[in-house]
């Protein structure tokens, strides 16, 4: 039996994962910042989590003992426009979303070298191949997360370690509600974020589906050895990476620009 940490687990793709990896066997250990948050969850293990805290990742790596399978996902939204979003939140962004994941692979890492086997999942976004105004920040920390997981692809493939990016689209979960967003409510940069919600609603993203079809994405990916490293998910992805893939800068941005009809 496959034993997984999967992190954030209190909501979301971590919650509906660790759900999904239970159903089909796999002995699940869920992680949350507030295990308390994690009670009703019927997986084999529950520990509290921090990923950007040093002494807690090592805590928790211990604690969970050897691991097949890592599931990075724990992670925050910050918005806004580059000029205004403060610093300090930059860096709050960063240290969940990529230092929090790069935290995790290199506690774990050295074990699964050893054993000779092992699969690291960074939960990524469509947001890690294509910026959208106003969550230039978010979208840098899953550039970022990308690139990683790119180099390590190659580094630890070597040592029978497999590499998986989830590439999400949008989705139910409570990343958005939770999220903050910064310098939007004012000039000069209100009339954008006015467009962009109504292209949030034209797009029926209020329809959008829930965290249980990335969950069945991340359980596939596992179970399917020979698949792609890169797996977006969603309509929406599918649609917008493969245009990003497809055209040149310019040609893309026009083509974007048309669909979402943003005249900004």
């Amino acid at each position: 039996m496959a034993r997984v940490l999967i992190t954030g687990c209190s909501s979301g793709f971590g919650r509906a994962t660790a759900v999904e990896l239970k159903k089909r066997g796999y002995e699940v250990v869920a992680t949350a910042r507030r295990p308390g948050a994690l009670d009703d969850l019927d997986v084999d293990e529950r520990l509290a989590l921090d990923v950007t805290d040093d002494a807690s990742v090592a805590a928790a790596a211990a604690a969970a003992g050897p691991l097949d399978v890592l599931v990075n996902n724990a992670g925050i939204g910050v918005g806004g426009p580059v000029e205004l979003v403060p610093m300090a939140e930059v860096r709050r962004l960063f240290e969940t979303n990529f230092f929090g994941a790069l935290r995790m692979m290199q506690a774990v890492l050295p074990g699964m070298r050893a054993r000779g086997a092992g699969t690291i999942v960074n939960v990524s976004s469509v947001s890690g191949k294509v910026s959208a105004p106003l969550s230039g920040f978010y979208a840098a920390s899953k550039y970022a997360l990308e690139a990683v997981s790119e180099a390590l692809h190659i580094e630890v493939g070597h040592f029978g370690i497999r590499v998986v990016v989830i590439e999400p689209g949008f989705f139910k979960t409570n990343i958005s509600e939770s999220g903050v967003d910064f310098g939007v409510d004012g000039p000069p940069y209100d009339e954008l974020a006015a467009a962009t919600s109504v292209i949030e609603e034209r797009l029926g993203r209020g329809e959008a589906p829930g965290p249980e079809v990335v969950a069945a994405a991340i359980a596939d990916a596992l179970e399917s050895p020979g698949a792609p490293w890169r797996v977006p998910v969603g309509t929406d992805a599918e649609m917008v990476l493969g245009a990003r893939a497809a055209l040149d800068d310019a040609a893309f941005e026009k083509s974007m620009r048309e669909v979402l009809g943003l005249e900004w």
